[in-house]
């Protein structure tokens, strides 16, 4: 293998930049040069292929920081469409010709549904990434559980009460997991004082689709209640717990994931059957349904000094700050390694695999490799990997001791000492007062390659 391109698709994570730099680096050892294809997808879709040489003489190009969140190469939800063997013939020809030998796709469930249909014609593999941390399987063996399709799967995801072996997690989590759980809990603290002052019940709203692992990561910073969407929120009860918890304390900091669902299953933050361009439910307002639904039950007496139960009650979403900034220390790390996995991956001739992190107790974190296929169901869909049962407390809504099981590997080291003087040396330096943001894409820019579209189409 002399060249290999990468190339970044689906949502940004703060940790991809550090996925490409740990890709390049190995591959300088491995004397193979790299081309960056630019807009995920996208790239690989425009008939003039953009991309950006990596490695020049097998050096690091600067403009490719592992501290940088983003990814320097930009992204895109534009995916190839395997139901055009033409279309994709036409990609895999592309490609070719620019003497590519394969192709590693960053990104999480959906970018490695939409690299099946050219893994089957080119050797590729996927480095993870996902903020969500729901690539991968809770077992090795768990796509055999599932009877039934995707769209048609129940709430409540994990049956069975039996505790999970969590060294036997396939990818135990995922780049970009770990900096956005730091941002949603340092959310979490910063909301409990305005709560805690005002008397108020507030109900923090983070992202995740239909896993619920950074509501569950969310547990760091001591919220009163937890909904993850693997639950069906019981509304009575929790309604309860609410009002139990406001009279104790005179205020409630609940924490839920934005895929949360009601007693019948219905999403609560799904109000338009709207979708992203990968086919994903896009959730709009599960917080402000609960306050609404929460605002209705509670009784006006209960909230001494305010206006009405509605004025009581205050929703935030963390939003995109959750998929921004400088990845911390365990994401920067882990996604350099899983980077330069996929590399050996290729190198090796383990097309359509996949990069992973596992995790066990006498050895720690170590990177390995498996097919595509063991993560897809009978249906050849990679189904998003779900909170586990044990992980959660249905009854006191908390996380249970499995899950604190489960998140101590990932976090007890998370963040650095280089992430703290980043943090104090960097956010008030005097210097930014007088200079305005470089943005690594006008450097960047003056990089950027494209073939010759009439040769590649002929």
């Amino acid at each position: 293998m002399k060249r290999l391109a990468i190339l970044t698709a689906g949502g940004d994570t703060p940790a991809l930049n550090a996925t490409l730099h740990g890709a390049v680096v190995r591959a300088n050892q491995l004397e193979i040069e790299v081309l960056g294809i630019l807009d995920g997808f996208g790239g690989l879709l425009a008939t003039d292929l953009p991309h950006v040489p990596l490695n020049p003489l097998f050096a690091v190009i600067p403009e490719l920081d592992p501290c940088r969140g983003g990814t320097i190469l930009g992204s895109s939800r534009t995916y190839l469409d395997g139901s055009n063997p033409t279309h994709v013939d036409a990609v895999a020809t592309r490609i070719t010709r620019l003497g590519i030998d394969g192709l590693i796709a960053i990104g999480g469930d959906g970018t490695l549904n939409g690299l099946q249909p050219l893994a089957e014609r080119f050797p590729c593999v996927l480095a993870p990434k996902t903020i969500d941390n729901d690539l991968g399987l809770n077992s090795p063996d768990e796509p055999t559980t599932w009877t039934k399709p995707l769209a048609e799967d129940p709430p409540l995801a994990n049956e069975g009460g039996e505790p999970l072996a969590i060294s036997e997690i396939v990818n135990y989590a995922t780049p970009g997991y770990a900096t956005a759980v730091f941002v949603v809990v340092q959310a979490i603290r910063r909301i409990r004082t305005t709560a805690e002052s005002h008397r108020r019940v507030a109900i923090v709203e983070v992202m995740g689709r239909q896993s619920g692992y950074i509501a569950l990561g969310g547990s760091y910073g001591q919220p009163d209640l937890v909904a993850i969407p693997e639950v069906p929120l019981d509304f009575g009860r929790f309604a309860e717990r609410v009002r139990q918890i406001y009279e104790q304390q005179r205020h409630v900091v609940v924490v839920i994931g934005e895929g949360i669902t009601d007693e019948t299953g219905c999403k609560l933050g799904a109000v338009s059957p709207s979708v992203d361009p990968a086919g994903n439910t896009v959730f709009r307002g599960a917080a402000e349904a609960i306050k609404q639904r929460l605002a209705a039950v509670l009784p006006q007496s209960l909230f001494r000094g305010h206006a009405s139960a509605d004025a009581a009650i205050f929703t935030r979403k963390v939003g995109h700050t959750q998929r921004g900034g400088r990845p911390v220390q365990f994401d920067r790390f882990h996604a350099s390694q899983l980077g330069g996995q996929a590399v050996d991956l290729l190198h090796q001739n383990r097309s359509d695999h996949v990069a992973t992190l596992q995790w066990s107790n006498p050895t720690g974190f170590t990177v390995d490799g498996i097919s595509a296929g063991q993560l897809r169901d009978r249906w050849g869909v990679v189904r998003p990997r779900r909170v586990h049962c044990s992980f959660f407390d249905a009854e006191q809504w908390r996380i249970s001791p499995r899950g604190a099981d489960y998140l101590r590997p990932i976090f007890t080291d998370a963040v650095g000492a280089d992430d703290v003087e980043h943090l104090r040396g960097d956010l008030f330096d005097a210097g930014h007062l007088a200079t305005g943001y470089q943005s690594v894409n006008v450097l960047l820019s003056q990089r950027i390659r494209r073939s010759d579209p009439e040769e590649s189409e002929t």
